[in-house]
This record gives C-alpha cells, sequence and structure tokens, in this order.
C-alpha cells in the first residue's frame, strides 16, 4: 500500500457565513441520500456556530461529522463573544478550521495565535484543520515556501504527537473565491514541500481553493493531496457529493 493510499481522503465543507434554519435542513437532508459516496473518504461540514446544534443533531449516527470554522485560544473566563473548545464538543462538535486565511487576513490572527487555537481544540478532544497558504503577491515573487513555511513553524514546534493528531490545509489565498485554482501539479508540488518540512508521512493535507466537481479528480490523483477543503461548491449538495466521490 502506498502512503498516499494509506492516508484515508477527507473532504470538508466550508459554509463560511451562510446558512439558514430551512435551508441546512434541506442541504444536510440531501447529503445523507447518498451515504454510498462516503465509504471511502471523511466528510464533514463546518458550519457557522449557531447552527451547530442543528446540523449534529440531523447528521447524528450518519457517516458526516460536523465541524466549526474557528475556536477560541482561553477555556473560559471574561470573553464576550468567544466560544472555547469544550463548548464546541458539548454541542456534537468533533472538528474545527483553525487559521483560514479570513481569519488571518480580516482578524490578524498570527501564526502563534493558530498555534495555540490547534493546542486547545486538541485538549477538548477537537481534531483542528490548520489552514496555511500564500497571497498572490508572494507566489509573484517567488516567496511562497517561505510563507507557508513561516506559518508553519509554530505548529512543527508542537511536536510530532501533536501533528499526527491535525490535519492541514493547503489554500492558496489568490484562488479561495476567485474561480482561480493552482495547477494540480502547483498544488502537489506545494503539498509535497509541506510534506517534507513537517517531516510526516501520514499527515493528511487536504487542498483548498475553488475546488469544484470538474477539478476535484485532478487534484486527489496527486500522490500529496489528500482530499478537499471545499468552500462554495460546498453549498450545493449535489456539487459537494460529486466532489466526495470524485
Amino acid at each position: 500500500m502506498s502512503v498516499h493510499s494509506s492516508r484515508k481522503r477527507l473532504v470538508a465543507g466550508n459554509w463560511k457565513l451562510n446558512g439558514s434554519l430551512d435551508g441546512n435542513s434541506r442541504l444536510l437532508q440531501e447529503l445523507l441520500v447518498q451515504p454510498d459516496a462516503q465509504a471511502d473518504c471523511d466528510v464533514l461540514v463546518c458550519v457557522p456556530y449557531v447552527y451547530l446544534p442543528q446540523a449534529a443533531d440531523i447528521l447524528k449516527g450518519s457517516a458526516i461529522a460536523v465541524g466549526a470554522q474557528d475556536v477560541s485560544v482561553h477555556a473560559k473566563g471574561a470573553y464576550t463573544g468567544e466560544i472555547s473548545a469544550a463548548m464546541l464538543a458539548d454541542v456534537g462538535c468533533r472538528w474545527v478550521i483553525v487559521g483560514h486565511s479570513e481569519r488571518r487576513q480580516y482578524h490578524q490572527e498570527s501564526s502563534a495565535q493558530v498555534a495555540a487555537k490547534v493546542v486547545a481544540a486538541l485538549d477538548a478532544g477537537l481534531t483542528p484543520i490548520v489552514c496555511i497558504g500564500e497571497q498572490l503577491a508572494d507566489r509573484e515573487t517567488g516567496q511562497e515556501t517561505c510563507v507557508v513555511q513561516d506559518q508553519l513553524e509554530p505548529i512543527k514546534a508542537l511536536g510530532a504527537e501533536v501533528l499526527s493528531k491535525l490535519v492541514l490545509a493547503y489554500e492558496p489565498v489568490w484562488a479561495i473565491g476567485t474561480g482561480l485554482t493552482a495547477t494540480p501539479e502547483q498544488a502537489q508540488q506545494m503539498h509535497q514541500q509541506i510534506r517534507a518540512y513537517m517531516e510526516l508521512d501520514q499527515l493528511r493535507i487536504l487542498y483548498g481553493g475553488s475546488v469544484k466537481a470538474d477539478n476535484a479528480a485532478e487534484l486527489f490523483a496527486m500522490p500529496d493531496i489528500d482530499g478537499a477543503l471545499v468552500g462554495g461548491a460546498s453549498l450545493d449538495a449535489q456539487e459537494f457529493l460529486r466532489i466526495v466521490a470524485a
């Protein structure tokens, strides 16, 4: 068995700031119609905080897990508006995205903060999906590898035991929601560099950045791409299921 085939594929949907009780119910019920598509793949949906209990209830007992889109570094206390990892676990959440480029960009999250969120998530039994990726200017000036390694440095410093419990998601920022997608070869090259830098063959590394049903299979065929973090396409049940089955 190759290393690639021994790492189970993971497809995670990131709903971002989208959803409603009625719309969520329809979408989640549609995802449950084709359970066979999920047999060889871990599948989860990362929904806004307020819809986590709804999603956990609808998906209870199914092969689809529920994740959050962010988590606080704090366990409890006077931190108005924050949501702790234990709270997420309490409502049925099992996964959480940390360090998404939108959090880094709009909320000035540092890579050190992202590492602290990883620790908080793991302490509560959640599996973090740690996002890294470069801006277009970084790639155009040949700095993409340095930028990504700088983002990874505080994560790598947590040690191999911690690394074995998380998932990475490489998302070139210039390809998120733009319709642009890194070629499979570009994505593979970065995934290979990330795996070599982290020094852990079994680490699952997802690709994110305008993943759609028509490009998923080509991306998944790459030896170091272990699945996808899917944005807009995860809001369409049939499109998302086609990505899962790719």
